[in-house]
């Protein structure tokens, strides 16, 4: 297989000189467990672990190795394994907060084309939610879809409410409906995915992405579980992985995400709120905060009902909460920069 079948393009070409080892090569990073590394070439996969002067570099989680990425890499031990020694720049990417109280970006997978945002018609449908995908995935300047399951659970009428639901909170993006059961829609999904192409699937656990990857595999490669007795999902995937489908193109499955705190994603609010971003155009004030202002047109869009209340009030959350993150995140990385030269400093006058 090339490099290019796996999606090594001349984007890539154009920044793969500086990064090449004289006696490494070039390899793509499949799948990420626990700081262990497998990667992709021409040849097949192999087990990586990554440098002791790269590791020793990485001042945030950021820097680290995720699924997608391309590396430079060496070969040991008959090319039966590797050593990473950096990571490419990375065309487009998908992030969120770190969970917990850790203010850092989370990697999920990079250099990705299309991120299907996925959604179970039954219990999983939930608009908020998948604004924030949406806001994700513009952030990292991937094309978003939305991909509606379980179809086989609701009738057509409240599948076509749901539809309706989506048009009209003013998400302007493909949506795909499909059943895992009857096969319904899957052609349409299926004709999407193009050879040498990056697909990441997000959503709640339980709303059938390993079923997806199954069907299109063509058996039971992935482990699977059914919904919880309450509806919710449960668990399947249990680290991020990139296969690739005989068709040639590439999906990267990734575990369900009970929390999806987003982190310096301005100007990824804005490009996942078209619909509000159009309208503050007109606003009479350039730098309008769509909260009081005299001549604000997104709050006269409210007013009229062309915006829905519902639509505004998440726009306004995510600003709030990605300012309010980012400037938790600037404050630490000063800090983690301080302490870095502290640590530096102090090894080096021990060795004077």
């Amino acid at each position: 297989m090339k490099l290019s079948n796996l999606g090594f393009d001349q984007w890539f070409e154009a920044h793969a000189a500086q990064f090449l080892q004289e006696d490494g090569g070039i390899a793509r990073v499949s799948a990420v467990d626990r700081g262990s590394y497998l990667i992709r070439n021409e040849s097949g996969e192999v087990p990586a672990e990554l440098a002791g002067k790269f590791a020793y570099q990485i001042e945030s989680p950021v820097d680290l190795p995720c699924v997608g990425d391309w590396v430079t890499v060496q070969y040991h031990n008959d090319d039966t394994a590797a050593i990473i020694h950096g990571v490419f720049a990375r065309k487009t990417f998908l992030r969120r907060r770190s969970a917990g109280e850790n203010v850092d970006f989370q990697m999920m997978a990079a250099n990705i084309d299309t991120a299907f945002i996925v959604q179970s018609c039954h219990f999983d449908f939930n608009l908020r939610r998948m604004d924030r995908h949406l806001v994700m995935a513009a952030d990292g300047g991937v094309e978003p879809i939305v991909v509606l399951t379980k179809t086989d659970l609701v009738s057509y009428d409240e599948l076509q409410q749901k539809l309706e639901v989506i048009t009209q909170s003013g998400i302007a993006v493909r949506v795909i409906a499909l059943s895992n059961v009857t096969g319904i829609g899957f052609d349409e999904f299926q004709q999407v995915l193009m050879p040498g192409r990056t697909y990441c699937l997000l959503g709640s656990s339980g709303v059938g992405k390993t079923t997806l990857i199954n069907r299109l595999v063509g058996h039971d490669a992935f482990k699977t579980k059914g919904v919880s007795a309450t509806g919710e999902g449960t668990h399947t995937t249990a680290r991020r992985q990139l296969i690739v489908l005989n068709q040639g193109a590439m999906l990267i499955d990734t575990p369900g995400m009970r929390e999806l705190g987003l982190l310096g994603v301005g100007d990824g609010v804005d490009q996942g709120f078209e619909d509000i971003l159009e309208l503050s155009l007109y606003c009479r004030y350039a730098n309008c905060s769509h909260t009081q202002e005299p001549g604000c047109a997104v709050l006269a869009a409210i007013k009229s009902g062309e915006l829905s209340e519902g639509r505004y009030s998440s726009y306004m959350k995510l600003k709030k909460e990605s300012a309010y993150h980012e400037m938790s995140y600037v404050d630490k990385r000063k800090k983690d920069r301080a302490f870095g030269r502290f640590i530096k400093s102090a090894i080096k006058q021990m060795k004077d």
